[in-house]
């Protein structure tokens, strides 16, 4: 299986939860069904052309969050993923991204009001497609 997941080399944004965000959001929306199979890690880490504690990492940390299953001897699958769960799952990421928003339009100089406009600008461009 191949997951469609993308590494920008020249994100700040360390290699592994770049992954890891992908993977996590991938799951939650159930684009990765409960019980799939996930290529192993070595698999995995040949398909990014990355390191193998990287994609090792990214397992962990997911199976500590509870969004995947190891089994020995027979690989790493996707949990399931109770409703309740999802959505948080869904705002805590859509929040980590709005976090992110602010902090890049910080330190650019934009003020609160500035983004709050630029926004909803983006929301209304959006509606109308």
């Amino acid at each position: 299986m191949r997951i469609p997941v993308q590494i920008n080399e020249s994100s700040a944004e360390p290699l592994y939860h770049q992954i890891e965000t992908q993977l996590r959001s991938l799951i939650v929306t159930g684009q990765i069904a409960e019980g799939t199979l996930l290529p192993s890690i070595r698999e995995f880490s040949a398909d990014l052309k990355c390191s193998v504690i990287t994609i090792r990492r990214v397992y962990q940390d997911l199976e500590n969050e509870g969004l995947l299953r190891t089994r020995q001897g027979t690989g790493t699958f996707v949990t399931k993923v109770d409703t309740d769960d999802r959505e948080a799952y869904k705002k805590q990421i859509v929040l980590e991204a709005v976090r992110e928003l602010m902090d890049t339009a910080r330190s650019v100089g934009y003020t609160p009001g500035e983004l709050r406009q630029l926004l909803d600008e983006t929301l209304r461009e959006a509606e109308r497609k």
